[in-house]
């Protein structure tokens, strides 16, 4: 909804609206793309990597202080073998390549997700990562690997249940305060790349009011531009989490 927001301009290009703080990204057409091109699936998921860097340096420009990637879902090892393990291997590919520019540019690094099935050697990395990058508070960064939305809550209930809370001190909050987000705020824009309009199992808990913008660019195409084009969107709307406007 356009709410005739006043349409000066930051140095940045965006409109002086406030804009999100948390960004949640499902970076889906690697596959779609390589094929448009004659590749093999797995180059479209290398090219979806090489993109990162840029959006999440215009992501830090343009304002954004938590970026949520949904890297590879619980659902993504039903995939075939190879592709499986192409994308295991690019995901410690990614990490040994750029922890060094990352902890350089103050982005703290976050897993969110389970490590059941993950090779020691990859959890080990993702470990290490986090643990290096922990200090730095330019931007956060949480990667959603073998991640999935119900399980992340079936995860929360059962530390509940362990924690030995009763009935009556359940609450949104203790079930929030033991997600893998806990302790951050909510996304305020999920941003789809490749045209589906679905969530796939991303987060269903914390983009309850978050605004939602797809679009048919396929993820190693979406670029500066296309996010400061959804960061323009989401400004121009008007959040009323369930109120009368």
């Amino acid at each position: 909804m356009d709410t005739g927001v006043t349409e000066q301009r930051t140095a940045s290009g965006l409109a002086t609206a406030p804009g999100p703080r948390h960004v949640a990204i499902i970076m889906d057409g690697n596959g779609r793309w390589a094929r448009a091109k004659g590749l093999p699936r797995v180059a479209g998921h290398r090219a979806g990597t090489e993109n990162l860097r840029n959006i999440l340096r215009a992501a830090r420009d343009f304002g954004v202080e938590i970026v949520t990637l949904y890297a590879f879902s619980t659902e993504n090892w039903q995939r075939p073998r190879t592709e499986v393990r192409a994308l295991l291997a690019l995901m410690e590919h990614v990490i040994d390549a750029e922890i060094n520019n990352l902890d350089a540019e103050g982005v703290q690094i976050r897993h969110i997700g389970r490590t059941d099935g993950v090779s020691s050697r990859l959890v080990a990395k993702i470990v290490r990562a986090q643990e290096r990058t922990a200090h730095n508070s330019r931007l956060i960064l949480n990667i959603a690997f073998n991640y999935g939305g119900r399980a992340e809550i079936v995860d929360a209930v059962r530390r509940i249940v362990a924690e030995g809370l009763q009935p009556e001190e359940i609450s949104e909050e203790s079930v929030s305060d033991r997600l893998s987000t806990a302790g951050l705020p909510d996304p305020d824009l999920v941003i789809r790349t490749g045209g589906d309009m679905r969530l796939s199992n991303f987060m269903i808990w914390q983009l309850s009011y978050a605004e939602f913008y797809c679009t048919p660019t396929f993820w190693p195409d979406f670029g500066r531009e296309d996010l400061r084009q959804a960061i323009e969107a989401f400004r121009r709307r008007e959040r009323r989490y369930g109120r009368i406007g």
